[in-house]
């Protein structure tokens, strides 16, 4: 995987941050679908590498609870983690038990459970 995302690293629009960021989504069945972040001018427009990796999966038809992991690299060298945006996004497609994997460029990475990166989810039930 550390391969894949350094590879995407290159695909990433970020002229404005110069922070580049690589996301990988997994299904339970396998497929895997490709993100980078893409930045505009006005910082409002753009998206994240993880949104743009997720929503690329819906696209081809991924339903919620088909989702299995979503590995995220940064440019920077060190090991990053999503943003809370992404996170309210992984929180509505992913199971709590699914993996997020956060990776730096040079292979190290942390795991953690979508329960542990959202340990107080806001969601459906909030909406009642």
């Amino acid at each position: 995987m550390k391969e894949k995302l350094l590879e995407l690293l290159k695909n990433s629009y970020a002229p404005y941050s110069k922070f580049p960021v690589a996301a990988v989504v997994v299904t339970k069945d396998g497929r895997e679908f490709n993100g980078v972040n893409v930045e505009d001018a006005s910082t409002r427009a753009g998206t994240c590498a993880e949104r743009t990796a997720i929503f690329s999966a819906i696209a081809a038809g991924v339903k919620k609870g088909e989702f299995k992991e979503v590995n995220v690299m940064v440019s920077s060298g060190e090991i990053g983690t999503p943003c809370f945006v992404c996170r309210q996004m992984i929180l509505e497609v992913f199971d709590k038990e699914s993996i997020v994997r956060c990776w730096a460029t040079d292979g190290r990475y942390k795991e953690f459970t979508v329960n542990e990166l959202c340990p107080y989810p806001f969601d459906s039930e909030d909406l009642k």
